[in-house]
This record gives structure tokens, C-alpha cells and sequence, in this order.
């Protein structure tokens, strides 16, 4: 790119910038993005620009994969119902090992390398995830009762960049597996973030999903019940959708689905007229 149109992509986004400047922005990230290591490198590099431009960004996180790896080296085999992991309480102490462990400060270095400040905590720190059990049936999985951000809200006020493992308790010391698209909404909702993004492994909410070029790039919560009677959202996007709902429920003001495979995607999503995804609005 010629030095005059870098230019003009900076004088472009600078809107955007002012838009999102002293607001919080919730991110969740797994998928691809997470296994990928060079799409892992660009991922930190623009979570460190955006708050180097002033935006407030609180990085919430999974692990499935790395947590399957670790399961099947230790020999403990991974049952899944209605898409959840099935967490007995050995499978629980693994989960709280890789995310809140390896995961979690694995990310918390990278964005140190890259120039910004960050801390990273779990659900299980200052009882920031409350959890109770979602269903028996699924063990240790936990259903976020009470969301406590006080300690979120303090790292983001002194600068830091808070990275949050999806790792719940109760009080009795329990551990919990939270799925972490549910953790980032609720932890979006409590904080009034003006904007969650769920990174994942497709494009978008598509109208064909056989077919990528048939993105729907805006979607009114009021159309979503439609789009679930057609058919546009099913399966595993129903999860997903119903978070991008429950979060603009409690305040936030817009959620983007984005494809976690591409290359800056957050930055094409939020300081550009385009997008790259499915923005999910109020109305």
C-alpha cells in the first residue's frame, strides 16, 4: 500500500476512533483465531491498538481445543451434550488449569510484547463469574447467576488491559465451565460495554449457509425470531444469536459476529464503513 492511501484508511477510521474513544469494548476470542499462531499475533497487535487509540477493551477467552488436547494426553475421555462439554470434577480442575493457566497468561504476555499493559484473571477471581449448575445433566457447567466487575472495572481505570478465562465458582468452592460467547455477553451487559464482539469460525450469519457470499451484515433483535422460523438460524448459531440478544437486552449497544480467520477482522468491524460480519442491533 502506497504511503497516501495509508493515510486515507487512518483519516477514515478516525470517526470510528472518536466514536469508540474512553467506551468499553467486550472481545471474545477462540476459534481458529486462537490456534492459528500469525492469526494470534495480529489479534493481539490490534487489541493493542485499540487501546493505545483509547478504547477500553476487556479480552474474554476460551480454550476448547486446548483443553480437549490436554483431556486426551491425561487419558480422560471428552463426552459432549447439546454441544456442551460434559464437566465432571476432574474435568472441571483441567479446565481451570488450561484456560486460567497456560491460556490465559500465554495471551497476557503477547499483549505485553506488544507494547500494552495486562492482567489476567478468571471468573473465579473476586467472584467475577457466579455460577450455579446449568443441568445436571452436564455436570460442572456453569450458569452465570451474578456477574461481580468491580475488579474489571479497576484494572480498565488504571489502564490495564483485563484478559478473562471463562472459569466460574460458587460458594462452595466449586469450579465451573462457562461457555465463554454466554461469560463475554453478561460480562459486556454488567460493564454497559458499547459493543461486544464474538469472534468465531464463520463469516457471519449467513441467509444460505452453503453459500459466503450471502451475508447478512445487519440484524434487528426484533428480526431474530423470524430468522429462526425460516431456518437462517439454527443449529449452533442459536446459542450464539441468543447471547448477541440477551446482551443488547442489558444495555450494550451493539454485537458483531466476525470471522475470526481473517486478518484484523476487529479492525475491518469497527473502524471501517464495510464491516466484515453481523452487526446485531437494538429495535
Amino acid at each position: 500500500m502506497e504511503k497516501k492511501d495509508q493515510a486515507q484508511v487512518l483519516a477514515e477510521a478516525m470517526p470510528y476512533i472518536r466514536k469508540y474513544q474512553n467506551k468499553i469494548l467486550v472481545i471474545k476470542y477462540g476459534g481458529n483465531a486462537m490456534i492459528n499462531e500469525e492469526l494470534k499475533s495480529d489479534v493481539m497487535r490490534d487489541i493493542v491498538l485499540l487501546s493505545l487509540v483509547g478504547i477500553k477493551v476487556v479480552l474474554v477467552h476460551g480454550g476448547g481445543p486446548e483443553i480437549s488436547d490436554l483431556l486426551k494426553r491425561l487419558q480422560v475421555s471428552s463426552k459432549f451434550i447439546d454441544g456442551l462439554r460434559y464437566t465432571d470434577a476432574e474435568t472441571a480442575e483441567v479446565v481451570r488449569m488450561v484456560l486460567a493457566g497456560k491460556v490465559n497468561k500465554s495471551l497476557v504476555d503477547r499483549i505485553e510484547q506488544n507494547g500494552a499493559k495486562a492482567v489476567g484473571i478468571c471468573g473465579m477471581d473476586g467472584r467475577l463469574l457466579f455460577c450455579e449448575k446449568q443441568d445436571e445433566r452436564l455436570g460442572f457447567v456453569g450458569k452465570i447467576v451474578k456477574v461481580n466487575a468491580e475488579i474489571i472495572t479497576d484494572l480498565l481505570e488504571k489502564g490495564y488491559i483485563p484478559v478473562v478465562s471463562t472459569v466460574g465458582c460458587d460458594d462452595c468452592g466449586n469450579v465451573y465451565n462457562v461457555n465463554a460467547d454466554t461469560a463475554a455477553a453478561a460480562i459486556a451487559g454488567e460493564l454497559g460495554a458499547e459493543s461486544l464482539i464474538l469472534m468465531t469460525d464463520i463469516k457471519g450469519l449467513l441467509s444460505d449457509k452453503e453459500d459466503e457470499t450471502s451475508l447478512i451484515k445487519r440484524v434487528f433483535v426484533s428480526d431474530i425470531q423470524s430468522l429462526v422460523k425460516q431456518g437462517i438460524i439454527s443449529g449452533g448459531m442459536i446459542p450464539k444469536v441468543d447471547c448477541c440478544k440477551e446482551a443488547i437486552r442489558c444495555g450494550v449497544n451493539r454485537v458483531f459476529i466476525t470471522d475470526g480467520r481473517v486478518p484484523h477482522s476487529i479492525l475491518i468491524e469497527l473502524l471501517s464503513d464495510e464491516g466484515s460480519g453481523t452487526m446485531f442491533l437494538r429495535g
